[in-house]
């Protein structure tokens, strides 16, 4: 048992004497210790004094050019790419409601007109801002309804989002995308993954049915099955849920 010792202290006897020396000894060796390293940090800190210096300085220059890039350019590159994409975007929207136009209106989106920039001029002219990446998507859309399939998945795969509709709408096309160019193996999978990015009633019953149509095509009706019973039980007063009960007779055949 260690023995606490008091100012004025005097041991009972010679092991509590020799105990008590050899905790202070103990002491002596642990401060001594610390003074010792204690120094040596000091001198290196001396003798690398600059270098940390440097590195410091570098540091906070590293801060200072990032939060005046964000502020100055990035901020400023924003605004001005967002500007531009309201022009395209309304050809786009004009598109869509015009059957006998729409070809001539989507190449408008695409290319830009009257000195206004298209979709395909904001992506390259504004890499890194939000707006470029919206312009993917819509590209990716506008390619899409022009059957231009390769351009379509392209654009599409370059979108990013974590948006519920946005980002599952993206997989889906690309999943149309590739139903077209026959491929229905790529076709499935993009389905899923637009099934998987987020649980909505708008998207998720779409892309269930999708899945199970092509799932049929590929010869997997089980796994059809799943997809068309998944759309009675979770979304059955949806527009795709209209007619399942067929779907899901036709798996089971």
């Amino acid at each position: 048992m260690a023995t606490y010792k008091k100012r004025g202290y005097k041991p009972k006897n010679k092991a509590e004497e020799a105990q008590l020396q050899e905790m202070e000894s103990t002491t002596a060796e642990v401060f001594s210790t610390l003074d010792e390293s204690a120094s040596k940090t000091e001198a290196w800190v001396q003798k690398n004094q600059n270098y940390i210096l440097g590195i410091i300085g570098a540091v906070a220059v590293g801060v200072l050019a990032y939060l005046a890039y964000h502020q100055f350019i990035q901020k400023p590159k924003e605004a001005s790419a967002a500007n531009e994409l309201f022009y395209p975007q309304q050809y786009f929207d004009q598109a869509l409601a015009n059957e006998t136009a729409k070809d001539s209106l989507f190449t408008l989106a695409l290319n830009g007109a009257e000195g206004k920039f298209g979709f395909l001029d904001i992506i390259e002219e504004y890499k890194g801002t939000k707006a470029a990446n919206l312009a993917e998507y819509s590209a990716g859309m506008t390619y899409l309804n022009l059957q231009q399939y390769d351009k379509a998945i392209s654009h599409l795969e370059n979108f990013s989002s974590d948006d519920a509709i946005m980002g599952a709408m993206a997989k889906g096309a690309i999943g149309d995308a590739f139903a077209q160019l026959n491929q229905p193996e790529d076709a499935l999978d993009y389905y899923e993954k637009a099934i998987a990015h987020r649980d909505n009633g708008f998207t998720a019953p779409r892309f269930l049915r999708k899945a199970g149509v092509i799932a049929m095509e590929l010869g997997q009706k089980e796994k059809a099955l799943g997809f068309f019973e998944r759309i009675k039980e979770e979304y059955p007063k949806t527009q795709d849920g209209v007619g399942i009960d067929a779907l899901i007779g036709l798996a089971k055949n």
